[in-house]
């Protein structure tokens, strides 16, 4: 899979951020929720994991 950088609130060092692949489809790294209480909340399956991004990050994604 190939990384486009979109952006980040602290830059092309920071977190969180949000990438394209070369797939369709977006990357994107924020913080992993661990909160049970939350997690309990949703139907996770075991290959997938919950993250919280900023709102400010969605500018980042294309609109098209």
């Amino acid at each position: 899979m190939q990384l486009t950088f979109l952006g980040g609130e602290s830059g092309q060092d920071g977190s969180p951020r949000v990438y394209a692949t070369d797939r369709g489809t977006f990357v994107v790294q924020g913080y992993k929720v661990e909160d049970a209480e939350t997690l309990g909340q949703l139907r996770i399956p075991g290959y997938e994991t919950v993250i919280e991004i900023p709102a400010e990050l969605l500018k980042f994604l294309p609109k098209d």
